[in-house]
């Protein structure tokens, strides 16, 4: 196609052009008179003209790029016009429209701030599965075979294809702990959230399922004072007390062993509720891993030592949140999920 060829055919497509919205014509713009747009190639292409055909076709191209910028002028004017029109019908005196607030679920509220806190002091999450195999869940945690923690009344054990009593369901986070210290070398420095389950009658105060966070910490001269000391960090931080105590107790997975208690107070009647009058107030059970418990998991417990530490996240929602019946927690009515939008 020579030069006086591609101007005609210019004409024609300049002639048919139209742009309906201001992005049309900022296109119509770049295609045509932008940088390397057309009227670029086709100067450029001009220098090479014969001198006998420069003046002719130099005043078509000239008239064809003027009146391609007066076509984008006129559109966008036209276009911007009829945009302030549209605006100006609107009455922005009006309130706008309503979005309804979903509501996060109690139990994630507070899992949610223990995994801040303890992310705070370098806690990582671990996750693991629910339908367990006994190692994971019994015997890397030092429960004997005659543990009562093993009977049909305690545990909820899965049917294999073959008929054996091989996989439960998980009855603690604790086996996610022994998944990390199989998978990874000290320092391990981490907390486990999830979903238990216990064969146990659901009532006003205790369920068949619950959930947990479980936390663990192995490395080289981690001692009880360590333990004591990052607990009542926690205290402090999730209760707002500062004040713990720690009874001795027993859990197969670790030596020495203790619960753990936050001084509540008796400033009024709830205190005394949920106390027992006391004042103090069962949060948790901890304690040192036992040796045991590291060797199953291939790391030598003359080099390392660490503690971990359990909790049940249903009755720290219930105390927060005042929920009177465990049962609510999980029936998701829609009336008592909506009471946490103001949580979020």
């Amino acid at each position: 196609m020579n030069f006086s060829e591609k101007l005609q055919s210019l004409m024609l497509e300049l002639d048919s052009a139209t742009a309906s919205t201001l992005d049309e014509a900022e296109q119509f713009r770049i295609k045509y008179l932008g940088s390397k747009g057309v009227f670029k190639e086709l100067f450029e292409e001009f220098k090479t003209v014969s001198a006998d055909e420069k003046r002719s076709f130099g005043k078509q191209l000239n008239q064809l790029k003027a009146s391609a910028e007066a076509s984008v002028e006129k559109w966008k004017a036209s276009l911007n016009n009829s945009e302030l029109t549209a605006v100006s019908t609107l009455d922005l005196t009006r309130p706008g429209a309503l979005f309804e607030l979903g509501a996060e679920h109690p139990i994630s509220i507070i899992k949610r701030e223990i995994i801040d806190i303890f992310h705070g002091i370098g806690f990582s999450v671990a996750e693991g599965p629910e339908i367990e195999d006994d190692w994971h869940n019994f015997s890397a945690l030092n429960f004997p075979p005659e543990h009562p923690a093993r009977d049909m009344q305690d545990t909820f054990f899965v049917k294999n294809p073959n008929g054996s009593d091989d996989y439960v369901l998980r009855t603690h986070t604790s086996s996610v702990q022994v998944r990390v210290m199989s998978e990874q070398k000290p320092p391990i420095r981490v907390i486990a959230p999830g979903r238990v389950f216990r064969n146990e009658a659901v009532s006003a105060r205790s369920h068949c399922i619950f959930h947990q966070i479980e936390g663990l910490y192995i490395d080289e001269g981690v001692t009880f004072a360590d333990m004591k000391q990052t607990l009542e960090y926690f205290a402090k931080e999730f209760f707002g007390k500062s004040k713990i105590r720690l009874r001795p107790s027993y859990f197969p997975f670790t030596e020495p062993s203790a619960e753990v208690d936050v001084y509540w107070g008796l400033e009024n009647e709830l205190d005394y509720r949920i106390t027992k009058g006391t004042g103090w107030l069962e949060v948790m059970g901890c304690g040192m891993v036992d040796p045991a418990v590291l060797e199953s998991s291939n790391i030598d417990p003359e080099k390392y030592s660490g503690f971990a530490f359990g909790m049940g996240l249903e009755r720290s929602a219930m105390q927060r949140f005042q929920i009177p019946d465990i049962r609510m927690i999980f029936e998701n009515d829609v009336r008592f999920l909506k009471q946490f939008q103001s949580a979020l």
